[in-house]
């Protein structure tokens, strides 16, 4: 191409620039003035300005344009985006006032109109459900709630209940070790060491709570929940222990419920005894048990661990045993729900199918 070519071919290049600009700059307050809704306006501002809008195609002659020219070029191209950035603000701004002038002349909110129904309710996860009903009969029976952390020390956890270093409980297999001397709380009794360390008998505390084992099976959680109870005062005994822990089994699961208590052994109490009540799913009109599956035949069912405080801890907490006796007991949530509403693995009761919590 010779020189004179080149250079009308460049004037025309040129041209098109101007002309384009020209269209663009004529058109756009007639697309803004038509825009009244925001989506709208945001379209005709796309159209000009987006990746692939109208400025961005002028943009694109460019490269073909003479290197002399261009920044003459480049700086009208820019002028007409300011232009079309500042009507875009502008519009805007007029249909934002637009939208809130008609709002308040509008006819006002009618209050007494019945509100808009909400979503079907959810429903109590039956955990919350049975632990609420435990605490309530608990504050009843005269015990106030205490409170105490997830994360705790092994002198809270085993060494102040009297656990020996050697035993079971203590191991790795059994127990979440964070760092040296720190725990997830094995059972809701570190509460009872933290109560008894920092009040003065006399005292009764439940401590509901979460806590940690390696156990998983259908039977067992690594995570599970316990209420914690225990009361400490002058010339407390068994008989008070047995008294409040059968008035307790009857009021969750009937007053005609049989309770019997069996010899057992805890590390923080002597003497031990588990609590068995009447199997409620072998029951028969006339009260006999016949014996099933979720007692195995026995007609009883244990729903819970006890005993009067042992010596060893009172003597730990800095309260004097010669003066003061006490007892606890710990149930297990998890374990009364699974009774209470016969779900045959514990394990369901963490999977949130939508269809089991839908039944309470």
């Amino acid at each position: 191409m010779s020189g004179s070519s080149l250079t009308r071919a460049t004037d025309a290049q040129d041209s098109t620039i101007d002309a384009a600009l020209g269209a663009i700059r004529e058109a756009f307050p007639r697309a803004f003035a038509a825009a009244t809704t925001d989506a709208h306006l945001r379209d005709e501002n796309a159209r000009l300005l987006g990746k692939k809008g109208q400025i961005a195609s002028v943009m694109a002659h460019l490269k073909t344009a003479r290197p002399e020219d261009r920044r003459a070029l480049g700086e009208k191209i820019n002028h007409v985006k300011q232009e079309v950035e500042r009507a875009f603000e502008a519009r805007l701004l007029e249909l934002a006032r637009a939208a809130r002038g008609a709002e308040l002349s509008a006819r006002p909110f009618d209050l007494t109109l019945p509100g808009r129904p909400l979503a079907p309710e959810g429903h109590k996860h039956p955990i919350s459900i049975v632990r609420e009903e435990i605490v309530a009969v608990f504050r009843d029976l005269g015990f106030a709630v205490h409170d105490g952390p997830e994360v705790e020390l092994e002198e809270n956890n085993f060494t102040k209940l009297g656990f020996p270093p050697d035993h079971p409980a203590t191991d790795m297999q059994d127990s979440f070790w964070t760092t040296e001397g720190h725990l997830l709380r094995t059972h809701t009794s570190n509460v009872q060491v933290r109560a008894m360390s920092t009040h003065e008998p006399p005292m009764a505390f439940i401590a509901p709570g979460t806590v940690y084992r390696r156990d998983n099976d259908v039977t067992h959680s690594p995570m599970f929940h316990q209420v914690e109870g225990f009361l400490v005062d002058e010339g407390v005994t068994f008989a008070e222990l047995k008294g409040v822990l059968t008035e307790f089994a009857q009021r969750l699961y009937g007053m005609d419920t049989p309770v019997r208590f069996r010899p057992s052994y805890f590390p923080f109490t002597e003497p031990s005894a588990e609590v068995d009540v009447g199997c409620v799913f072998c029951k028969q009109p006339d009260g006999r048990r016949t014996g099933c599956g979720m007692c195995k035949g026995s007609g009883w069912i244990e729903i819970l661990g006890s005993g009067m405080i042992h010596p060893v801890v009172f003597e730990h907490c800095g309260i004097d045993p010669e003066r003061y006796t006490g007892f606890a007991f710990g149930i297990g949530v998890e374990r009364v729900a699974i009774l209470r509403y016969g779900v045959p693995d514990i394990r369901m009761l963490f999977e949130n199918d939508p269809r089991l919590l839908a039944q309470f």
